[in-house]
């Protein structure tokens, strides 16, 4: 942060060490960032020891259950409620239905975890870094996530848009960050569902995105936001952001 990177991200490899001191080292960095930048950090990532090649998890007398987990991914929400939180295919699909009620905003799909692992169509189980337990397709992901009332966002637009660092915080900390996701979040949702999306997912997709322009709260962008959308469904336009 001080040579300039002004978005930053901690995390944990939970079960290497006893779970009461990282967690407490991780909200202690947090603190610290603040304390002396004025910028918490972007995100927070919690993955925990997994099976991989040569390593086998119950040999780490420091794993931790999946209730204490779920307890730890809650917490970590209290304590930096600005912060977005990431979940990875690492988790069974149980462990991340669970932790997104207790906190978690950022979640991967149809991972790969070996090198070029993206371009074979069979995911390529000898190469990889280590096991991903949820196996499902993105779209598998994607589906899953409106079924249970998530807006899937692919939205890069703070960085595009410079929104970064303290310009980021004060619109996240203040909550005015929502009249940016909200928004964006559907029209990144209109370009998966119109250029990857199953037929299913798709017809899932557009009902919710529906719905949601519905409950963007200012009417301007929510009539220019209906207008992209409209576009992207049509092939007229594509990376539109607020």
């Amino acid at each position: 942060m001080e040579a300039g990177i002004d978005d930053v991200g901690l995390g944990v490899l939970f079960g290497l060490d006893k779970y009461r001191y990282e967690f407490a080292g991780l909200v202690m960095h947090a603190e610290h960032l603040e304390a002396v930048h004025g910028v918490g950090p972007h995100t927070i990532s919690v993955p925990r020891i997994k099976p991989a090649m040569d390593i086998d998890p119950d040999e780490f007398d420091n794993s931790i259950t999946d209730e204490m987990f779920e307890k730890i991914i809650a917490l970590i929400r209290i304590t930096v409620p600005y912060t977005g939180m990431i979940i990875s295919t690492r988790e069974s699909q149980s462990v991340r239905e669970a932790a997104l009620r207790y906190g978690i905003s950022q979640i991967s799909g149809g991972s790969r975890t070996s090198v070029g692992g993206y371009t074979t169509e069979e995911r390529p189980h000898d190469t990889e870094q280590f096991d991903v337990s949820d196996q499902r397709t993105l779209d598998e992901v994607v589906a899953w996530l409106m079924e249970n009332d998530h807006i899937p966002s692919f939205c890069t637009a703070c960085y595009r848009a410079g929104r970064t660092g303290d310009r980021f915080m004060q619109f996240c900390k203040s909550g005015q960050i929502l009249n940016y996701c909200h928004p964006n979040a559907l029209m990144t949702l209109a370009e998966y569902l119109a250029d990857y999306a199953t037929p299913a997912t798709q017809a899932r997709g557009w009902e919710m995105i529906g719905k949601e322009l519905e409950k963007v709260s200012n009417p301007a962008t929510r009539e220019k936001a209906a207008e992209h959308i409209a576009a992207i469904r049509a092939g007229a336009g594509r990376d539109f952001r607020f």
